[in-house]
């Protein structure tokens, strides 16, 4: 086995669970990523906690035949009209959750052996689906848990990588002194934690601001996001205000949504469109009302990212990006005496911030083309 697959799985067991002996654990996995399954066994095993391997929720094929099945259309918790205009319902499946309410650690890789194989479902089944399992989404947020990847084949193509230059680039940006990242990232936190208001700029199409005040401000060095690097917080959801072209493209539901325009007011979208499959990003932003606004505003700090490869979970993390979500704001960014945007939802998209843009933090310009203020090169 290829050392660096054992070094993944300490760290996963390590630094972002901290598995415990007697963990009850559960590990969400496609076949494909059958190596790093192997190797987290041997560690849970080296701690004496006790594992099962299931492949719910990366099991893209079997998803794929049950949803065109087109689920229960008797009384169900979510339902929403497909297609055709035929009523799509799902009940939340309680032996899953059963499961989950029974986990102790729950650790997703992801992996695949085709990305795009749930991109000829309904995007209304998908939402109706994803509403019924919000109640399992909750559960799993509540266990000590940790979302990886897998350097499979289909992800190192979706990236237009080789396979061994993919595993080069995963590795590079898992297994890494995570120490080091959040001493480095922790520049940013002083300067957003105290902050009211943030303000991102970016050429003539994104000019947003939005109020952070009294909501925290996390760094992320590897811990529930594997690999990690960026800090994160959310908006008050009434206060964003102003327009985002989010010019990276993103996956979603195994289909590419590309240059996606958000108008905000009020802190809710009013205006929208994508130049690639803008009837799926409508779908989105119909989910539910919380789906209409901003959830989470991240700062990508992770520099051994240095390149976009369709993997919100990578890309995310960039230095030179900024990101934003429409939906579910988490609960650790949300101050006590604050509002926390509730969704169904959490989609995750990218402002590529190297070239003629700005972050402010109450006026003040914490970055600038990419460069934050306390790095070499930054200018006044």
């Amino acid at each position: 086995m290829d050392p660096r697959i054992r070094e993944h799985a300490e760290i996963i067991a390590n630094h972002s669970v901290d598995l415990q002996a007697g963990d009850n654990v559960v590990i969400d996995a496609h076949p494909v990523a059958e190596d790093l399954v192997v190797a987290l066994h041997e560690v849970i095993g080296d701690v004496g906690a006790n594992p099962v391997t299931v492949s719910q929720r990366t099991g893209a094929r079997q998803r794929r035949a049950f949803l065109r099945a087109g689920g229960d259309e008797s009384e169900a918790r979510s339902a929403s009209e497909d297609a055709n205009g035929e009523t799509v319902s799902f009940d939340t499946p309680e032996h899953e959750l059963a499961l989950i309410q029974n986990t102790d650690v729950y650790i997703a890789i992801r992996a695949s052996d085709n990305v795009t194989q749930t991109s000829d479902v309904d995007p209304e089944t998908s939402a109706a689906y994803q509403q019924a399992h919000r109640p399992i989404l909750e559960e799993r947020l509540s266990t000590r848990w940790c979302l990886t990847q897998f350097p499979a084949p289909a992800n190192a193509q979706l990236a237009e990588m080789s396979t061994e230059a993919y595993e080069g680039f995963v590795w590079d940006a898992v297994n890494k002194d995570w120490e080091e990242q959040r001493e480095h990232q922790a520049n940013m936190v002083e300067l957003m934690d105290p902050a009211e208001e943030i303000r991102i700029k970016s050429g003539d199409t994104t000019d947003v601001t939005m109020s952070i005040d009294g909501n925290p401000t996390i760094n992320d060095h590897g811990e529930h996001n594997l690999p990690g690097g960026e800090v994160f917080t959310a908006p008050e959801p009434d206060s964003v205000e102003g327009e985002v072209l989010f010019d990276m493209p993103l996956y979603h539901q195994g289909r590419e949504i590309t240059d996606v325009y958000l108008e905000f007011e009020g802190g809710e979208v009013v205006s929208h469109s994508a130049e690639k499959n803008e009837d799926l990003l409508t779908e989105v932003l119909n989910t539910d009302d919380g789906a209409r606004r901003l959830g989470e505003l991240g700062i990508g700090m992770n520099r051994d990212i240095d390149r976009f490869t369709y993997n919100m979970l990578f890309d995310e993390k960039m230095g030179d990006t900024v990101h934003m979500a429409v939906g579910r704001a988490y609960d650790e960014t949300v101050g006590e005496d604050n509002e926390a945007n509730d969704s169904a939802v959490h989609v995750d998209m990218i402002v590529d911030m190297g070239e003629d843009s700005v972050i402010e933090i109450d006026g003040e310009v914490v970055q600038r083309d990419g460069t934050f203020k306390f790095e070499d090169g930054f200018e006044e």
